[in-house]
């Protein structure tokens, strides 16, 4: 699903306008009415957006461009390769910081703020308009979770249940909105010969998503601190969570541990399973295969208190400037254009995303399920966000998925699944 590398170069012919700006020369900033600082439009200035998705670079691109065409002093290179995490942490090591980067709210994120070379932008005019919950996910991530703003929310996804709305319709069937109410539904469905989900765990990273519903929902509220700082383990707090995790593989289908991601959603799309757990990236990919299909998203109801259940929704792009870029009132400059309405709200509609920004809504019918959930702020970040970047989640959940499917006893499968966790967890945690 990844794309292949690309760097870009955007808007070049018209950087050399020197002559067309009115105000004082020698490169100097000046100071907007509403307190921010701008670039000095008479200075001809070249920067470098560094992204970690190569599935946005068009409509960076696009947003480039229409950048350039209102500041035509101002020349932006894209880059996105791929494997961008690696690249940027060598980067870092060789303090050779991109102007502008445009990447997730991870662990990545994290040794890049924790090095000391981003900009705070905590007084920009434009963050009393992003989301609080969106504002606390970065403080969260961040070294010692200081509360400012070395990175701004731009674009957030979401997590939880897909359905057929049609079958749903079809069969009378409702949302469910505590656990016992979604197991309820899948046996239903099962016993009247419907396949309550589809699941993709021949890819390790989609055995991801049902443990990032469930976790943020169910483990104690200082899990994340404890377990870093050694006062806690997944063995002691993760049993529930794990036994609710098997508890949902019966209802797959036979070859869950044998379909890969891009089977699953041509399987799903074609009516073959009622849900799937997943994420709103799935959705287009649902659409390629049946166009009039009608999908819809709920949380994963993983209590049966509705009201710890959220929708799992994480910053999916966050933008951040360099503090050792020459040219940083140029480069907060475009990250001020980006976080203009307008702008985000072209951004969510052609990467069907979801926005940080108070008031940017995405208005696809078929997240209407958790679009109310996001706009107020009901949101968990996933909790692999909070992992050190070794630990390997994702291949520990699909074993734990294989030993299932091989018929092991899930007391004993729990116990080991969690164990791993630990011990892999620890190995990584040593550098934090």
């Amino acid at each position: 699903m990844k794309g292949f590398t690309k760097i870009t170069a955007v808007s070049l012919s018209a950087a050399m306008t020197l002559s067309m700006a009115g105000c004082a020369g020698g490169g100097a900033s000046t100071t907007s009415a509403a307190g921010s600082t701008t670039a000095d439009s008479s200075k001809a200035v070249s920067l470098e957006l560094f992204s970690t998705k190569t599935e946005n670079a068009s409509t960076l691109k696009e947003l480039i461009a229409a950048f350039h065409a209102k500041h035509p002093n101002i020349t932006i290179t894209l880059s996105s390769p791929q494997d961008a995490g690696t690249v940027l942490k060598t980067r870092l090591t060789k303090d050779n910081i991109p102007d502008i980067i445009a990447m997730g709210g991870d662990s990545t994120y994290t040794e890049v703020q924790s090095a000391g070379v981003l900009e705070d932008l905590s007084s920009e005019s434009y963050v009393s308009g992003i989301q609080n919950a969106y504002k606390k996910m970065v403080y969260d991530v961040q070294q010692d979770k200081e509360q400012k703003l070395y990175g701004i929310p731009y674009a957030t996804n979401a997590s939880g249940v897909l359905y057929n709305e049609d079958l749903f319709k079809s069969k009378g069937l409702f949302v469910p909105k505590t656990w016992d109410e979604f197991i309820a539904l899948c046996k239903k469905l099962q016993s009247g010969g419907t396949t309550p989900f589809e699941l993709t765990f021949k890819d390790s990273w989609c055995t991801l998503p049902a443990w990032n519903s469930l976790a943020p929902d169910l483990q104690p509220a200082n899990f994340t601190d404890d377990r870093k700082n050694g006062k806690t383990t997944f063995a002691a707090t993760h049993k529930e969570i794990a036994q609710k995790y098997l508890d949902l593989l019966p209802f797959a289908q036979k070859d869950y541990m044998g379909t890969t991601y891009a089977d699953g959603n041509t399987a799903f799309a074609q009516g073959k399973a009622a849900m799937m757990i997943n994420g709103n990236w799935a959705i287009p990919e649902f659409k390629k295969v049946n166009s009039s299909f009608k999908v819809n998203m709920f949380a994963f109801p993983s209590s049966n208190d509705s009201s710890k259940n959220y929708v799992t929704s994480g910053v999916d792009v966050l933008l951040a400037v360099s503090s050792k870029s020459a040219n940083k009132e140029a480069a907060k400059e475009f990250v001020s254009f980006m976080m203009q309405k307008e702008n985000a709200q072209k951004y969510i509609t052609e990467q069907f995303a979801f926005s940080a920004i108070n008031g940017v809504e995405q208005n696809d019918k078929t997240v209407a399920g958790v679009k109310e959930d996001i706009a107020s702020g009901k949101v968990a970040n996933y909790p692999d966000h909070y992992y050190p970047s070794g630990f390997d989640l994702a291949s520990l959940a699909q074993n734990f998925g294989k030993n299932a499917a091989a018929g092991m006893a899930a007391d004993k499968n729990i116990a080991d699944f969690l164990k791993q966790c630990d011990t892999k967890y620890d190995a990584a945690n040593v550098s934090d």
